[in-house]
């Protein structure tokens, strides 16, 4: 057994501050198992939103020296020892208390985005190659590091006006499927402000679920907003023919 020591923030949304704890550490222990012995040996009143323990529900995200990570996915022993581990909640969405932040926000912006609509007389049968496009998209846990290491949010708070690389990859999932027959690049341009992200792919790299955020969804998506937008060529042909979205 070794000790680690935990700098943790503990606060609300009016402020707070770090506080050090001293964590008894086994082999293969992760950041959660060290927050859970903080909540049962030395302070029971700390706030730690978590579920699965699986990194598959996406609940327990936080900042571990100062980048976004699933706290049950991060293992003790991958980051460096002889200094302590500072914990921080999401930057990008309000305390609530101690390490749990308020993401609702997320969720107004979700209802925003027009469903799946079926194309009139639709068969149902697909290729495999579309279905394996859009699958990636699907794998998407909602844990929201992307949202919080995005620039746009983090550090310009464009929550108004920017939806985020989540809500990108959920588009791009309904947008590129092959059965679909409604347009979202008005909600990609107006409501969901894509022009704003300028390809850091920072959100790509956070990504637990490996998701090729940038390349596959945003990339691609922007695409099409210029298509439909700046393109006058392509809208005369479009509104000759008669199309309502670019084709899969």
């Amino acid at each position: 057994m070794a000790d680690v020591t935990l700098k943790i923030f503990r606060g609300n949304g009016e402020g707070g501050q770090l506080e050090e704890y001293i964590v008894p550490v086994a082999a293969g222990m992760v950041v959660l198992d060290a927050l859970h012995y903080v909540q049962k040996q030395l302070a029971p009143d700390l706030a730690v939103r978590w579920n699965c323990k699986a990194g598959r529900c996406g609940s327990c995200s936080a900042e571990v020296n100062g980048r976004p990570r699933l706290t049950c996915k991060t293992r003790l022993d991958s980051l460096p020892q002889d200094q302590p581990i500072t914990i921080l909640p999401m930057k990008s969405f309000p305390v609530i208390k101690d390490l749990v932040t308020d993401v609702s926000w997320n969720y107004r912006v979700n209802k925003n985005i027009p469903a799946f609509k079926p194309r009139a007389g639709t068969n149902w049968r697909m290729q495999q190659a579309d279905i394996d496009r859009v699958q990636e998209f699907r794998k998407c846990i909602e844990c929201f590091l992307c949202q919080n290491v995005c620039h746009v949010l983090r550090e310009h708070d464009k929550h108004e006006e920017f939806g985020g690389p989540r809500f990108f990859v959920r588009v791009a999932a309904l947008e590129m499927h092959p059965l679909d027959a409604t347009s979202r690049t008005a909600t990609l341009k107006k409501e969901l402000g894509i022009g704003l992200c300028n390809i850091t792919k920072c959100c790509t790299e956070v990504c637990p679920e490996e998701i090729h955020i940038t390349d596959n969804a945003i990339i691609p998506l922007k695409e099409r907003v210029v298509d439909d937008f700046y393109d006058p060529l392509l809208r005369l042909v479009k509104k000759i023919r008669g199309a309502d979205k670019p084709s899969p």
